[in-house]
């Protein structure tokens, strides 16, 4: 029976899942302006762009490239599909993703599945890639994960749960953040948020937009770990 109600929580497996998000997230708030974490954030802006392309396709869209910026920007080059769908997609899409990442690491088999199948988008990706940088982030990720789930299979250093763990902290402090960013503390004329208060009928400009989903990225974060801790429980 599913424990809803975190009846006698919090065991050690809980605690340990809590307590390495938390110092997860000391970790990237210290390092946040570092060299040392910028290949996890090019993988959030690839996220990003993935999460658009993903909602081309279900709205019978092309994708005709993708890009990923040394400066943490990016696009996606789309044709057709239902566009108030696929803007803001880009933003909730890579907190999502964050969300199914953490909830992955609560498990060796999961973990393996999430790190299968990052391993074989960041594949498929690396053949639409339109510059250089998205292709050396696609490498680089796939030998990374490689590296791990190696060293995970044939010695005793068991860390793919924790660097899948790692990577959906860092996805979705790294998504609230680039919304604040992006849509909320400096308004830009040509973001997501500012092209879908154009499309949408709702009364509500870019920055509106720019809260909420901001808060829903919120939820998916404070959900990702109500969730984990009734895996755990």
């Amino acid at each position: 029976m599913v424990n809803w109600e975190l009846r006698n929580c919090c065991k050690h497996d809980q605690k340990v899942f809590l307590a390495t998000i938390g110092v997860f997230t000391v970790v990237i708030l210290c390092l946040w302006r570092t060299v040392l974490l910028t290949p996890f954030k090019l993988i959030t802006v690839f996220l990003h762009e993935a999460s658009h392309a993903i909602a081309c396709k279900l709205t019978c869209g092309q994708v005709e490239g993708m890009q990923v910026h040394a400066n943490e920007g990016g696009v996606t080059q789309t044709r057709g599909g239902v566009y108030w769908v696929i803007l803001p997609a880009g933003y909730l899409g890579s907190s999502f993703w964050g969300m199914v990442l953490i909830l992955a690491s609560t498990n060796l088999l999961t973990a393996k599945i999430a790190a299968g199948c990052f391993g074989v988008a960041l594949l498929i990706v690396l053949f639409v890639a339109k510059n250089w940088t998205l292709r050396g982030l696609c490498i680089g990720f796939i030998i990374f994960l490689a590296v791990v789930w190696v060293l995970q299979e044939t010695t005793t250093v068991r860390i793919l749960r924790y660097i899948i763990l790692f990577i959906g902290v860092m996805n979705s402090l790294f998504s609230v953040y680039d919304i604040y960013d992006d849509l909320i503390s400096r308004r830009v004329n040509s973001s997501d948020a500012e092209k879908f208060a154009e499309v949408c009928p709702c009364p509500c400009n870019g920055v509106g937009w720019g809260v909420i989903w901001g808060l829903i990225s919120f939820i998916f974060l404070c959900g990702a770990m109500y969730l984990g801790l009734v895996i755990l429980s």
